[in-house]
């Protein structure tokens, strides 16, 4: 089947996040909006379709979840990720982000030190300081133009901390992590007994020819001190529905994750969460690869455009993802007369990139998951602006 990713769907009036608080943070409505990390495709139709058959059913009730959910996750990461899970490590957890925070109230208190690598999906420092824990940086390396982890830092900052959260694959950048980086923070996590969350939201969106790699397939350390998450809400843009999922090869830490969960019933999920996921993993496989084709037509067309018309914008081409970290440093601006310059005059709404950390200054962070009709005019719009420009 041919999927249309060239429709633009019309969001106005469903309290779009992506549209309703761009008005709210840039105080105009006149802005494309190509920050918020959603796409502007059609949710995949095999699972609207599920949740229009649910609702023939009259009855929104409390519902379970169906062994067919849990074998239609077994199945989609053994077949794309050579990983082996069984239903009982399995846990639904009600977002990625909610799930990350559940479980850092798990597994430390107060005051205990969590690390990240900045510039990175800022959620994890906000998750980390609302919940009293205190922030450890081990900022990412730049080199040859692309980010790599700066181990030799990594083991002397990790020390005395009780949680480490990786972005696999990272965002903004879009890195898929080496086979070596991630043995060696395995290694350095396991031996100053620092539990590891591996965030994989994005995995599903890596980009051929690169493959991902789970953080529990590198080593038998890796799986048993570690907690990852997933979900198939970026892959299939289904985010509002809430359905993630935390997997726990470790049977001691899934007791415990367990009993805090069980506790406020914060894993009970809702009545579209376990039929969209089903829908996703088990008819998903060629919706995704055309979706994935066109975001790298998506990618190759900012690419080539900034090249000819802004070459002093460059693109940071994403390994995964459809989120291109656009390096703007040559264009001598300090963050604010940068973020001035997308939204007032090429009057487009993305994501300032110091809000990732500090180490994102003269970054912005631009979502290409939509129409290229869409993708065509901001591009004219930001040349048209860059030309106004005297270096």
């Amino acid at each position: 089947m041919k999927y249309d990713f060239d429709k633009v769907i019309d969001r106005n009036g469903t309290a779009a996040v992506k549209l309703e608080e761009a008005k709210e943070v840039w105080g105009r409505a006149d802005l494309i909006p190509l920050w918020v990390a959603d796409m502007d495709f059609g949710t995949a139709p095999f699972i609207v379709d599920a949740i229009r058959k649910r609702c023939e059913c009259e009855v929104l009730g409390y519902t379970g979840k169906p062994d067919s959910y849990y074998r239609a996750i077994i199945n989609w990461v053994k077949q794309r990720y050579d990983l082996d899970v069984t239903k009982e490590m399995i846990n639904f957890v009600p977002g990625i982000v909610p799930g990350i925070g559940m479980a850092m109230n798990s597994f430390t208190r107060p005051g205990d030190k969590v690390m990240i690598q900045p510039p990175v999906y800022h959620p994890f420092a906000w998750v980390t300081t609302r919940n009293e824990r205190t922030l450890v940086t081990n900022p990412l390396k730049w080199e040859n133009g692309m980010y790599r982890m700066d181990l030799d830092a990594f083991r002397e900052q990790v020390k005395g901390c009780k949680l480490f959260i990786l972005c696999n694959p990272h965002n903004p950048g879009g890195v898929v992590w080496t086979e070596d980086e991630l043995r060696t923070v395995a290694e350095i996590c396991y031996e100053e007994k620092v539990l590891v969350f591996s965030d994989e939201i994005h995995a599903d969106l890596t980009l051929p020819p690169y493959k991902h790699r789970p953080f529990a397939t590198i080593s038998e350390k890796a799986k048993m001190n570690s907690v990852t998450f997933m979900s198939p809400s970026k892959a299939f843009n289904m985010p509002g529905l809430a359905a993630s999922h935390a997997i726990i090869f470790n049977e001691d830490l899934r007791a415990r994750f367990r009993k805090f969960m069980d506790a406020g019933e914060l894993d009970m999920g809702h009545v579209f969460a376990f039929l969209s996921v089903e829908a996703a993993y088990t008819h998903g496989t060629e919706w995704l690869d055309q979706c994935l084709a066109y975001i790298q037509g998506n990618i190759d067309y900012v690419d080539n455009f900034l090249k000819t018309h802004a070459p002093r914008i460059k693109a940071i081409r994403p390994q995964a993802s459809y989120l291109v970290w656009l390096d703007c440093r040559e264009l001598g601006l300090n963050q604010e007369a940068l973020n001035d310059f997308f939204a007032d005059k090429a009057h487009l709404a993305l994501n300032d990139g110091a809000m990732f950390g500090k180490e994102g200054t003269g970054y912005m962070r631009l979502n290409v998951a939509s129409p290229r009709s869409v993708i065509e005019q901001a591009m004219k719009q930001l040349a048209e602006a860059y030309q106004e420009m005297s270096f």
